[in-house]
């Protein structure tokens, strides 16, 4: 029994360490930034754009920090003076109050110089710590999982959490003060001045539609719905192409690159191969039929411009994923990756009907419907980007007269139109009118028809059905059949969109 014991007390011993081990930190670090913020003001600016009060390990720091930072802000001058009316002064801080406490930190204030290199170091110690946090619940929940959470969905909430950690350097959610939002705002404004069109959001690359929707917003789903036949898939490889094809990029101060126009596009093509997207995006802007393309039937003229427009693709950020049935987790674990290692701006998924749920399979569509559309807007706001998602409309469309779709043709499930920020029609008259063309050209009405077909020929309606950010309305557009591709009208004089 002796003996067991002897071999024992060294694990033992070995383990009640490890459980005290303390949480990384540096308390000098932190004393020495906040000494040179209360020296000299400028200080706080070296470290503002990365360092946040929660990095801080002793709350009574954080509190400093975040007061200072509060007073420099509005345009005054941080120092034990005018910051102790802020806190609890006579609080003790070892055989200190907190008065003293401020005047000893400013008393043994280092040069601003190392001011950049403290934070730095309080920052890497914050994400060390928020790192073992995410860990020790990696591992308690791996040991005590509940019955319906399988591993993979384990590993995906994992993912999600440190992504969330690399982008902005806190895993946790919580509350934003007003003053940060409204700071974002102005943001916004000012960006949309800078760039291309005066736009808030991101160009489609159609004019008229820009001029309603003010582009695509940042954390916005936008649903594309329509009827088979209608262009809805033309017009978001018309839309995803732009983005891509114009996109720049400008260094940030912290080295990473950032769109200044245009972005980087993720589509996800799940009705479609990558090799058939490609070619359909060729034909729009090659203007050499799809079809020609697929039977080799072109010219030598027709082969060089493709050539030549293959070469300049190779070139544009956009990145395809033709995976079929792909679930929501699936499709926001890939997305989170090709945000950091590439860069995303915007995401398209073709359509959410060919999507699963993440959940058990379920003979209830109308819930796994729900979940993807919930889970697609929870991706647009975690990775701020706008998620354009396409969605079939119910036949109902055809039994009416007047066949424009509504919000209430939206197919299977209204948390489609609940969840979506914007919801847009495709509608091309041209496609019903055609089929009704009298089979006897003699015949009394053929020539009413004629009118009316060369009326809508080669044109396209995109209903503004609903948009939280702006007014709902129509918007003409010229399409080109041949070549799928959707543009503005030529016509200048013609009313490019009517309010509804």
């Amino acid at each position: 029994m002796n003996e067991i014991a002897r071999r024992l007390a060294p694990i033992a011993k070995d383990q009640t360490e490890a459980q005290y081990r303390e949480a990384p930190n540096n308390l000098e670090a932190e004393q020495a930034l906040l000494g040179a913020i209360l020296v000299n003001n400028d200080a706080f600016y070296r470290v503002s754009d990365f360092l946040k009060p929660v990095h801080l390990m002793e709350p009574l720091h954080r509190k400093i920090f975040e007061v200072a930072g509060d007073i420099i802000r509005m345009g005054k001058t941080a120092n034990p003076v005018t910051i102790k009316t802020f806190l609890k002064v006579d609080e003790k801080v070892g055989d200190m109050t907190v008065a003293q406490y401020l005047a000893r930190l400013a008393a043994e204030a280092v040069s601003i110089i190392n001011a950049e290199d403290y934070g730095r170091a309080i920052y890497d110690l914050a994400l060390r710590r928020s790192l073992i946090t995410i860990g020790e619940d990696m591992v308690n929940i791996a040991y005590d999982a509940p019955l319906d959470m399988p591993p993979q969905s384990q590993i995906e909430d994992a993912e999600r959490r440190l992504f969330e950690l690399a982008e902005t350097g806190r895993y946790d959610g919580g509350f934003q003060s007003f003053n940060d939002a409204v700071a974002q705002a102005v943001d916004m404004a000012g960006q949309a001045f800078e760039r291309d069109g005066n736009l808030s959001g991101i160009s489609t690359g159609i004019v008229s539609l820009d001029a309603r929707m003010g582009g695509l917003q940042r954390s916005d789903l936008i649903v594309l719905a329509g009827r088979p036949g209608m262009g809805k898939t033309s017009l978001v490889t018309n839309i995803a192409w732009n983005i891509a094809a114009a996109y720049e990029s400008e260094v940030q101060a912290d080295g990473s690159f950032k769109a200044k126009n245009g972005g980087v596009v993720g589509f996800y093509s799940l009705e479609m191969s990558s090799e058939q997207l490609a070619t359909r995006i060729m034909s729009e802007q090659t203007e050499v039929s799809s079809s020609k393309i697929r039977r080799g039937d072109i010219s030598e003229q027709e082969f060089e411009k493709l050539v030549g427009f293959s070469q300049t693709m190779q070139k544009v950020p956009l990145f395809i994923d033709q995976t079929g049935g792909i679930s929501i987790a699936q499709l926001s674990a890939r997305a989170r990756r090709l945000k950091r290692q590439r860069g995303l701006d915007c995401l398209v998924v073709d359509y959410i009907q060919l999507m699963t749920g993440s959940g058990k399979s379920s003979d209830n569509r109308v819930q796994e419907i729900t979940q993807i559309t919930t889970g697609l807007k929870a991706l647009g706001k975690e990775l701020n980007v706008p998620i354009i998602a396409l969605s079939q409309l119910s036949r109902q469309v055809e039994s009416r007269e007047d066949k424009r779709p509504q919000l209430s043709d939206l197919r299977e499930s209204g948390s489609i139109e609940q969840d979506a920020d914007v919801v847009l029609f495709v509608f091309r008259e041209e496609y019903y009118v055609k089929n009704l063309e009298p089979r006897d050209e003699f015949d009394p009405k053929y020539e009413e028809w004629k009118m009316q077909f060369e009326k809508v020929k080669g044109t396209a309606d995109v209903i503004i059905a609903k948009q939280r950010h702006g007014p709902t309305g129509t918007v003409k557009l010229a399409f080109q059949a041949e070549f799928t591709r959707f543009a503005d009208l030529a016509d200048s004089s013609f009313t490019q969109y009517e309010e509804h």
